[in-house]
């Protein structure tokens, strides 16, 4: 099983261990890609007190957050933390990775894939610096991420896939950077929070509940090798799901998780 998650705006600290290796990083295809975001991102947010507005407005910050324009000034020579730490936010909270036991810590380290705007994507154990660069930001000479991205993206991730699911909960923006086709999109599924009682589509909260779907599947060793496998084993771990299986080869399965609350 291959789990697709989205990065976190929010990010701790980088520390001060030893610094970023791009080329120690999972899925080595993607490391020229890497290497170039880096390389502008690092130009864009080094220069002077015009620069660095110019590095705010290009990567859509708030006055607030202008010390992460410094923050990516040092990306090549920050300490550098497996990504599992690096990332925070609601979704990571309710997956708590750090509290795992030692076989569902295995087992997060072989499934999950992070998107992002600066590395592509990411296994949970490679390190790296704490950094500020969405996927939807447009970077002055590599253009929109997303669009950079495609390419190596479909070379490396089918292979990634392996043969068995793959399990999409990443956000529409870091899904445009690679959508699975053909076979691989028919053994994916997406996944949507529902308020039951009103068949709302959550926002806010649905991360939470994604975070908690993952967390009980590694816990529970589950190992969902289709769409279909994966339904009977998040019904059989307690939660409401409807699925609908792809009208036409080539399409994934859209999978509703419904909740009575939202919390």
């Amino acid at each position: 099983m291959l789990v697709l998650l989205p990065p976190s705006e929010g990010k701790a600290n980088s520390g001060e261990g030893a610094p970023l290796e791009l080329a120690a990083l999972s899925l080595p295809g993607l490391t020229a890609a890497r290497e170039a975001v880096l390389t502008e991102l690092v130009e864009l947010c080094a220069g002077d007190l015009d620069q660095n507005e110019k590095a705010r407005e290009v990567l859509g910050l708030s006055e607030g957050l202008r010390g992460e324009v410094a923050k990516n000034a040092r990306l090549r020579t920050a300490g550098a933390r497996p990504a599992g730490e690096i990332y925070t936010g609601v979704l990571y909270d309710a997956l708590g990775l750090a509290t795992l036991d030692a076989a569902a810590r295995r087992r997060a380290a072989d499934s999950l894939l992070v998107f992002s705007g600066l590395w592509g994507a990411v296994r949970a154990t490679d390190r790296i610096p704490s950094y500020r660069c969405s996927m939807g930001v447009k970077l002055p000479a590599l253009g929109a991420l997303a669009g950079h991205w495609r390419a190596p993206m479909a070379e490396v991730l089918p292979e990634a896939a392996g043969d068995g699911l793959v399990l999409d909960l990443r956000s529409s923006a870091y899904a445009a950077a690679w959508r699975p086709k053909g076979e691989v999109a028919g053994r994916t599924a997406t996944v949507r929070v529902l308020h039951a009682p009103t068949r709302k589509v959550v926002s806010h909260f649905n991360k939470a509940t994604k975070g908690r779907m993952v967390r009980s599947l590694l816990t529970a060793g589950a190992a969902p090798r289709d769409p279909a496998e994966l339904v009977e084993a998040l019904r059989g771990l307690g939660y409401e799901v409807e699925a609908q299986a792809p009208v036409k080869a080539g399409k994934p399965w859209a999978l509703d998780v419904l909740v009575e609350e939202i919390h």
